[in-house]
């Protein structure tokens, strides 16, 4: 099967987070952050999904690549060098 769903989540994750992560560097030291204890909620939020989308297309492509094997175990390459 062809359809690797971790690419248009990653897509999404990414692009929202980078839109979060520059709204809140703009943002930042507003007094909308008050009702958060003054923590950038924006920024932090940002930076979270940032990071999971850059994770879900970095797993995707080591995928496309073969390093990681469908069943979590060791790729062929590396079986036949033990034999």
């Amino acid at each position: 099967m062809g359809l690797d769903i971790k690419i248009p989540i990653g897509l999404m994750f990414s692009i929202f987070g980078i839109l979060l992560t520059v709204v809140g560097l703009v943002t930042n030291g507003n007094d909308m952050y008050h009702q958060s204890l003054g923590i950038n909620i924006n920024l932090w939020t940002g930076i979270g999904m940032l990071a999971f989308g850059i994770f879900m297309l970095l797993t995707s492509n080591l995928i496309k690549r073969g390093k990681i094997e469908k069943d979590y175990g060791i790729p062929e390459d590396q079986e036949k060098e033990k034999v």
